[in-house]
């Protein structure tokens, strides 16, 4: 039986491997987790012998299709109590990750699975990010893009947005920036700051944000 922090670690892993498509360093885990790169390493030989992860010196770490399975779980179970938590318990999005982070790892699948009929079996958690199916197939590749990536006078969708910054979510949520909210790139200061148009409003965003807010163009309509 795997601990809750290996748990923490797969699915810090996957998060990353998803972000990078490239094996992980010690380095992103260690300042993903808030941990020491010993504490890592140490860690990493631990999942490396349980058949867990790939690990490659000077390369970083991969994990092994056992490892992606468990990750996956975790993340089903995070994403759907996310999305419970927000429906049926009054907790605001910025709330909702902490309480799911220490709930993720004690739930059954008997519960697991009566949350997800009670939900309607969705396919997105409130911040937009996918809820692995009940089989636990691998998630495909989406075509979103990060905000921080696009170019004045572009249109773009919010797809979803990092749950792990709290404070980070409240700012999104008072200016209106939530998953399915459309956004004209206005300006793009040389110093990182982004600003967008919301109907008639204008927020400004810092890149370390823009970056977080994952986006989907909106296509040119054809005269």
């Amino acid at each position: 039986m795997l601990s809750d922090v290996m748990e923490d670690y797969l699915k810090a892993i996957y998060t990353l491997q998803k972000e990078s498509e490239e094996p992980v360093a010690t380095s992103e885990i260690a300042e993903y987790l808030g941990v020491t790169p010993p504490t890592v390493t140490s860690m990493v030989e631990k999942l490396a012998d349980r058949g867990l992860l790939h690990r490659e010196k000077y390369k970083g770490v991969e994990l092994t299709e056992e490892g992606e399975t468990v990750a996956l779980e975790v993340l089903r179970h995070h994403r759907l109590l996310e999305s419970y938590l927000t429906e049926h318990l009054d907790y605001s999005w910025s709330e909702v990750h902490d309480e799911a982070d220490r709930l993720e790892h004690h739930i059954s699948e008997e519960f697991e699975r009566r949350v997800a009929e009670v939900l309607g079996n969705p396919t997105v958690d409130p911040h937009g990010d996918p809820i692995p199916d009940a089989d636990l197939t691998p998630i495909e590749e989406d075509d979103t893009t990060r905000l921080s990536e696009h170019d004045v006078g572009q249109t773009v969708v919010v797809a979803r947005v990092s749950d792990r910054d709290e404070e980070e979510l409240r700012y999104l949520s008072d200016a209106g920036i939530t998953p399915g909210t459309e956004l004209e790139i206005t300006d793009v200061a040389p110093f990182g700051m982004v600003t967008v148009a919301i109907d008639a409003d204008e927020q400004s965003l810092p890149e370390s944000v823009a970056r977080s807010i994952r986006v989907r163009a909106v296509a040119e309509e054809v005269a």
